[in-house]
């Protein structure tokens, strides 16, 4: 019912998600097989090597459930990130991993601060904030349902389990808020369909004219009936016909 599509899909919306998946997956890989000693090229806070853990960080995981608990989430959010957002998609993340790395090195206490949590918080708070700033209810749909899903990280922002880096999440959190204000401009709201256009007339849809005035629906309209039958006319007019003798051979 729109002249172009909603969003427009691309191999691309699942192709980098996937990519990104592959290449977390394999560094774990690396650091469990061949050197477990690149765990140790977290975000250090405070200290100037530890600037370095800002661009290694989200690839490197304690153990298997660490990076398992992330996978999901990450690749999910990814894939709503291309999709919904494509055209800002690698800013979110690349400036996304930056600038909440910075602040965890900032605002960090102590510690080795490893793990993609900080850029899935960085999702999580811009699809939600950029949905509701939108305006547009499929937007704010996806924001509502990415808090269903994920609202309970919020409590994870705070230190309340030991040895998780909730600064990389608060850090993530305010990342992902920030950048939804910086773009809330930059991406014009979804086409809307036919019937949300100003001057929209039901008597000009196609569609809407089999519908009668109680609701029920008219498979063959009375115009679509007198040009099935001017058709046929024309057509019984045309046909030629042709008739074929047979003469039997005669017998030697």
């Amino acid at each position: 019912m729109t002249s172009q599509p909603q969003f427009k899909f691309s191999n691309s919306i699942i192709i980098y998600p996937i990519i990104m998946m592959l290449l977390v997956w394999l560094v774990f890989w690396y650091q469990v097989n061949i050197d477990f000693g690149i765990k140790s090229y977290g975000i250090k806070p405070h200290k100037l090597e530890g600037l370095l853990g800002i661009l290694t960080s989200p690839f490197l995981h304690g153990d298997i459930d660490h990076l398992y608990n992330n996978s999901i989430p990450l690749f999910m959010l990814s894939l709503a990130l291309f999709y919904f957002y494509n055209k800002i998609a690698w800013k979110v993340i690349i400036y996304g991993i930056l600038l909440s790395g910075f602040l965890t090195w900032v605002i960090g206490s102590s510690g080795n601060h490893i793990g993609a949590s900080g850029l899935i918080y960085v999702l999580v708070s811009f699809i939600f904030f950029k949905g509701i700033l939108a305006k547009h209810y499929r937007l704010i749909a996806l924001s509502l349902m990415v808090i269903f899903l994920y609202g309970s990280m919020i409590w994870y922002v705070f230190p309340i389990k030991e040895g998780m880096s909730w600064e990389g999440h608060l850090g993530g959190l305010i990342t992902g808020s920030l950048f939804a204000l910086i773009f809330r401009k930059e991406i014009a709201k979804p086409e809307r369909y036919i019937w949300e256009q100003p001057g929209y007339n039901e008597d000009d849809d196609p569609f809407m004219r089999h519908f009668d005035e109680d609701g029920n629906f008219i498979e063959t309209l009375p115009e679509d009936e007198d040009k099935n039958e001017s058709k046929s006319n024309l057509e019984n007019n045309s046909a030629i016909d042709i008739r074929y003798i047979f003469k039997k051979k005669a017998e030697d």
